[in-house]
């Protein structure tokens, strides 16, 4: 099933896409409410898809997911190719850091370029979304933890990342995380270690590697995270981004104003932004 956040001018609303048509759920609150108690509604939310009234997805505006995430953390250098134009070493460790989530944005919304940035990055990713409570989750038992999965842009101000070993400031300028276009329930999804990503800028194909290259796959990911600190409904996991990278380009490509970018993963769907300079 692929659930959406939605608006037609009277505020967002959630929904089940199917084909070129999204259907109203009638729930209340947000898309993380009806993750937490999605063993509930789930059947419900199926007849309502087939029964509709169902609505053209040209006559909407998608808007994010999950909105305001209560985490967001992003594992870096998890691409072989990735970690060779980065010229650095392969990690021993997986490498984390978080993103505001102030930096959450629609997945068709321009992305800013901010008066204090000259080097704007792309970087398309697969996102989990933690569909249940836990900690020191078993990499066996990772998988029962994932909601769904959906489309992201780790969007990096490259100047300001390497300013400092802490990533996190380069990586959390407003709307530099897009994701959508909807999130896609896990069963719907099968293996997600087996997903081509792909990353077009102006056309242009620059990134396109699939996921089952990760380093730390995605079960990794959720049980290191987990000795740490307790994983909740609607929590995002940035799963790494393959080469291809404008940083790495020679001569070196950042993004400008008007520059297209567009990111895609297999099953998922694909987001795609303007960028336009800050006002």
């Amino acid at each position: 099933m692929k659930l959406a956040v939605f608006d037609q001018g009277a505020g967002p609303r959630t929904g089940v896409v199917l084909g070129d048509t999204i259907t109203p759920t009638g729930h209340a609150g947000t898309l993380v409410d009806l993750i937490s108690k999605w063993q509930a509604v789930k059947d419900e939310l199926k007849r309502v898809a087939e029964v509709g009234p169902a609505i053209a997805l040209s006559k909407v505006e998608l808007r994010a997911p999950i909105a305001r995430p209560g985490k967001i953390f992003a594992i870096g250098l998890n691409y072989a190719d990735h970690i060779e134009e980065s010229k650095m070493e392969k990690p021993q460790t997986q490498v984390w850091f978080t993103k505001a989530a102030t930096s959450i944005n629609a997945p068709f919304d321009p992305i800013e370029i901010a008066k204090a940035s000259e080097h704007v990055d792309y970087e398309v990713e697969l996102v989990a979304v933690i569909g249940k409570r836990g900690r020191s989750i078993s990499k066996s038992d990772a998988a029962s933890y994932v909601f769904g999965y959906c489309v992201g842009n780790d969007v990096s101000e490259r100047l300001w990342q390497s300013r400092t070993p802490q990533w996190s400031l380069g990586k959390s300028f407003d709307t530099h995380a897009p994701i959508g276009p909807w999130v896609t329930t896990a069963d719907e999804v099968g293996d997600p270690h087996m997903l081509g990503l792909r990353c077009f800028v102006n056309g242009e194909r620059r990134q396109n590697s699939n996921t089952k290259h990760l380093i730390f796959n995605v079960w990794d990911q959720i049980e290191h995270l987990s000795q740490a600190m307790t994983l909740e409904p609607g929590d995002l996991i940035f799963t790494g981004t393959p080469g291809g990278i404008g940083a790495a380009m020679n001569p070196r490509q950042f993004l400008k104003p008007g520059d297209v970018v567009r990111c895609e993963v297999d099953k998922l769907g694909a987001i795609e932004a303007t960028m336009s300079a800050q006002a």
